[in-house]
């Protein structure tokens, strides 16, 4: 038994660490790859064509039920998740994890759970942290943990912070990663899988209460209370409708929340001050109601003020967010 299911996640700077590997992949490869970067859900996709003129190997975006094939390299199609089971793939528009739909975490841990030892999980380029609970997952199963040297990406939070959180077995640079996976996949290991439970699947539409404490947080993506737990030795989110999320993640979705409802708020008040304004003025025989008006207007105008200083506080300092 070898090391011949690899699976792959990157988002931002991650394309070009892609076909990097690709073309290094050689047409008799007795191994199979799946591939998740985070992408828009609007849209078409071009990876598998991309990666297909770059290597020897067919890619294709996966369906639903097909049958795992060696030599072929498996793409999540756009606003779907890609699992691995026993034999085939699964295609489903379950919850998002880590507000992103393909995500790297449910792929990584339902081909662990599948696949123990022969998984070789490879966490590339791209921002905050989806692939780290998955990675930790495929080394909790046995399995080979790669990361691509964060000092080489182009963006580095997802492979600094597999670094910090999984011992991973080698941190490599893009050219180096086929060549392992190449390795791996002739080189036999120990058939022995070791009885580790490993956190479910994506869940469906309708998984129930998630294990873990009630927390005081809401889901950033439906508004539900988010349970608390720990998997594999990370902090994690989940709502009863499934949406998982990162201690990062979670922040990044309140930081979008926030900033919608400012934008909300300056929209509102700016409509109050001009209405204000006109009320105002159509009431200058009455000086006393005029008066009332204009001061409830330039009260709006104030809070508005505020209001836009906070938002361009706060895009001021997302531009010094590293990652």
């Amino acid at each position: 038994m070898a090391r011949d299911i690899a699976v792959i996640g990157g988002s931002a700077g991650s394309l070009d660490v892609l076909s990097t590997i690709a073309r290094g992949l050689p047409g008799d490869l007795p191994a199979t790859l799946f591939v998740v970067m985070h992408t828009s859900p609007q849209g078409e996709s071009l990876l598998p064509e991309l990666l297909s003129r770059r290597s020897a190997l067919p890619a294709v975006h996966a369906i639903d039920g097909e049958p795992i094939v060696p030599g072929r390299i498996y793409v999540a199609p756009p606003d779907h998740h890609l699992l691995v089971y026993p034999h085939h793939v699964r295609v489903t528009r379950g919850p998002k994890e880590n507000r992103h739909r393909p995500a790297v975490d449910p792929l990584f841990r339902s081909a662990a759970r599948a696949y123990g030892k022969r998984v070789i999980g490879v966490v590339v380029s791209g921002g905050l942290d989806d692939g780290t609970a998955g990675l930790g997952a495929v080394k909790q199963a046995g399995g080979l943990a790669l990361v691509q040297d964060p000092e080489e990406a182009v963006a580095r939070g997802m492979p600094s912070h597999a670094i910090k959180h999984v011992a991973v077995d080698r941190i490599v640079r893009a050219h180096e990663i086929a060549p392992a996976i190449v390795a791996e996949a002739l080189a036999p290991v120990s058939p022995e899988l070791p009885p580790v439970p490993i956190a479910p699947d994506q869940p469906g539409p309708e998984p129930g209460e998630p294990s873990g404490e009630r927390s005081v947080y809401s889901c950033p993506d439906c508004g539900g209370v988010l349970v608390e737990s720990r998997e594999g030795g990370l902090h994690r989110f989940r709502c009863n409708v499934g949406h998982a999320l990162s201690p990062e993640s979670l922040l990044e979705g309140q930081q979008s929340t926030l900033e919608y409802a400012l934008w909300e708020a300056l929209r509102v008040l700016g409509e109050r001050a001009v209405l204000l304004r006109r009320l105002g003025a159509r009431t200058r025989g009455s000086p006393a109601t005029s008066a009332h008006f204009d001061d409830q207007a330039a009260d709006a105008e104030r809070r508005a003020g505020l209001v836009r200083q906070a938002l361009m506080d706060m895009t001021a300092r997302g531009k010094q967010t590293p990652g």
